[in-house]
């Protein structure tokens, strides 16, 4: 535990014992803690498990251009990571990216899924695109006071408290939304366009 750090790249293949395995998923907690992980190249991976980087506090690069599934917990406590990019990821699991008090921006352009937590508390989140989430979990981005508009063209359900305590959050699209949660917009206090 906590043995993994500088940069690490996850190899499309290994050998062991004689046989050769293709790498597709992290397993949980798999670099938990390792707190001098500086940045991860993940090419063919396509799972992430829980917790799999949890409190990676100088992980600041992460690669993950196949992955479609992310894990609960998966970068929670990430304090050093100011953006990610998750191009083919349709699934991000409960608080997988919470308390990641730096991410200033995330582009999910495949995810359909945010569970609950799952940018909690992330204070420097300014810009997110999610243009096909169809269900944004229970305080999904609770607490996320730089975030200045929203736009959820696809959101059908949004969770309670899904975007409380976003102080910043001025205006927000939801063209298709049937379901709004309890408390979701609650003490967004310069909200002035839905």
């Amino acid at each position: 535990p906590y043995d993994y750090a500088g940069d690490v790249v996850i190899p499309a293949e290994v050998t062991y014992d004689g046989n050769t395995y293709s790498v597709t998923t992290i397993g949980n907690r798999a670099f938990y803690k390792c707190s001098d992980l500086v940045s991860v190249d993940m090419p063919t991976v396509t799972t992430i498990g829980d917790h799999a980087f949890f409190d990676c506090s100088a992980l600041t690069s992460v690669e993950m251009s196949s992955v479609t599934t992310i894990g609960g917990g998966a970068f929670e406590l990430c304090s050093a990571l100011t953006s990610v990019e998750m191009p083919m990821a349709t699934a991000i699991g409960n608080w997988a990216f919470s308390s990641c008090d730096n991410l200033a921006s995330v582009n999910m352009p495949s995810v359909t899924t945010i569970g609950d937590n799952a940018f909690r508390n992330c204070s420097a989140l300014a810009s997110v695109s999610m243009p096909v989430a169809t269900t944004i979990g229970g305080r999904a981005f609770n607490g996320c006071s730089a975030l200045t508009s929203v736009e959820m063209p696809k959101a059908a359900t949004i969770g309670d408290g899904a975007f409380s305590d976003c102080s910043a959050l001025v205006s927000v699209s939801m063209p298709v939304a049937t379901t709004i949660g309890n408390g979701a917009f609650s003490d967004c206090s310069a909200l002035v366009s839905v």
